[in-house]
């Protein structure tokens, strides 16, 4: 069942019935920013924050999460299929999955397009928002530093098309690195985080936990299939 309600104390009951350790930020009226602002507000609760769909938390323990997909929209697209986010969620720690019950692939709306993010976390559940099948994305402003890194690290380009326009521009296998290897991990980090209140903090955590847990142990993996490939090609000679 969804609701847009704040949880009740059945919520914390269910997360201690599966041994997860009591988080009193994962509420509903709490929405982290989202990963990452592709609008100037995106992720902030209030008037401005697009709607988004409220689950309760189910009776007794679950075993997993669940994978809801919702239709992306006309012009739009999903990036990963539910089968990507499960491989790469099955590559973490256990205990990291503990607090998560849903990852939605959510369809986008007129409304959230005015504000639109990669993704959000909202209480228990992770939300995946969908991309431009162009794979171009517009902006009326410049990128920050910290942008430009994140594209560069990720393989998105950068451009300067008019005076008051920049375009982002993805390849398929640029976006789906980005969405498995941060943005998924970075709302991920959001669920895991019991300690920090403020927003900073909390960011500042989930920025940290997208680097060890996603891009650093993804690129570790794919040394050790470069390897893997170099040595079988060795023993072919």
């Amino acid at each position: 069942m969804k609701r847009r309600l704040s949880p009740n104390k059945k919520h914390g009951e269910w997360l201690a019935a599966r041994g997860a350790p009591p988080v009193s930020r994962l509420r509903a009226d709490h929405v982290v920013m989202g990963k990452r602002r592709r609008g100037a507000d995106c992720g902030r609760s209030g008037p401005s924050q697009p709607p988004e769909d409220w689950y309760d938390p189910p009776e007794g323990v679950l075993d997993a999460y669940r994978i809801i997909e919702q239709y992306p929209g006309d012009g739009l697209r999903h990036v990963l299929t539910a089968d990507e986010i499960r491989d790469r969620l099955a590559r973490l720690p256990g205990h990291l999955l503990a607090n998560l019950d849903i990852v939605q692939l959510s369809r986008m709306t007129r409304k959230k397009c005015i504000y639109p993010c990669y993704g959000m976390q909202w209480g228990t559940t992770i939300y995946l928002y969908p991309i431009e099948e162009s794979l171009t994305e517009y902006f009326n402003r410049p990128p920050r530093p910290s942008e430009l890194r994140e594209a560069a690290m990720y393989g998105a380009v950068w451009s300067h098309d008019s005076p008051d326009t920049w375009v982002l521009q993805w390849t398929w296998p640029a976006i789906r690195d980005y969405y498995l290897n941060n943005v998924l991990i970075h709302e991920l980090g959001h669920i895991v985080d019991d300690r920090n209140r403020s927003h900073v903090d909390r960011e500042r955590y989930a920025d940290w936990f997208a680097i060890e847990y996603g891009y650093k142990a993804s690129r570790a993996e794919m040394v050790r299939k470069a390897l893997r490939r170099v040595i079988r090609r060795h023993d072919r000679i």
